[in-house]
């Protein structure tokens, strides 16, 4: 499924089979969290979870899907089943759907003009770092340049 996902998140893809493989793969995380709950450590491994987490993440025409893998990653989190920097992407990738402010500034977008701007503000800015800290996820200045050297 993930490699799927990833193969079709390019450029070049075509449009068609880009939607077919995210309706499918959507439709498979709905099942696996009717069935299992979060997909954590415990039951497919790390990256296991990463991939479940990856699928959800990417399931930008499904907010409900999103929003119930949101709630059952942070109960995966709390038990230490799951990563809490997966659960910080996901979380700001629905604040972002909901037009809300992004708490740990992981969703970013190029402007016309070759710059990078947060998709929604951040959240109290001035405690993002620690926020990102203790989701283990790098400081925000790094971040930046690794999406940048993306271009």
């Amino acid at each position: 499924m993930l490699r799927l996902d990833q193969e079709v998140r390019t450029p070049d893809a075509d449009q068609a089979d880009w939607d077919r493989i995210e309706r499918a793969n959507t439709e498979r995380m709905r099942q696996i969290l009717d069935e299992h709950g979060w997909p954590g450590y415990e039951l497919v491994g790390e990256d296991g979870e990463d991939a479940a987490w990856a699928l959800v993440q990417h399931a930008d025409r499904a907010l409900d899907l999103q929003r119930r893998a949101l709630a059952l990653l942070h109960e995966a989190v709390a038990k230490g089943d799951a990563s809490p920097g997966n659960l910080a992407y996901l979380e700001d990738r629905v604040r972002v759907a909901e037009g809300k402010p992004q708490r740990y500034g992981t969703q970013w977008e190029p402007t016309q003009d070759g710059q990078w701007r947060p998709r929604t503000p951040i959240e109290d800015e001035a405690g993002v770092e620690e926020r990102r800290a203790e989701a283990g996820l790098q400081p925000l200045a790094e971040y930046l340049e690794e999406l940048k050297s993306l271009e």
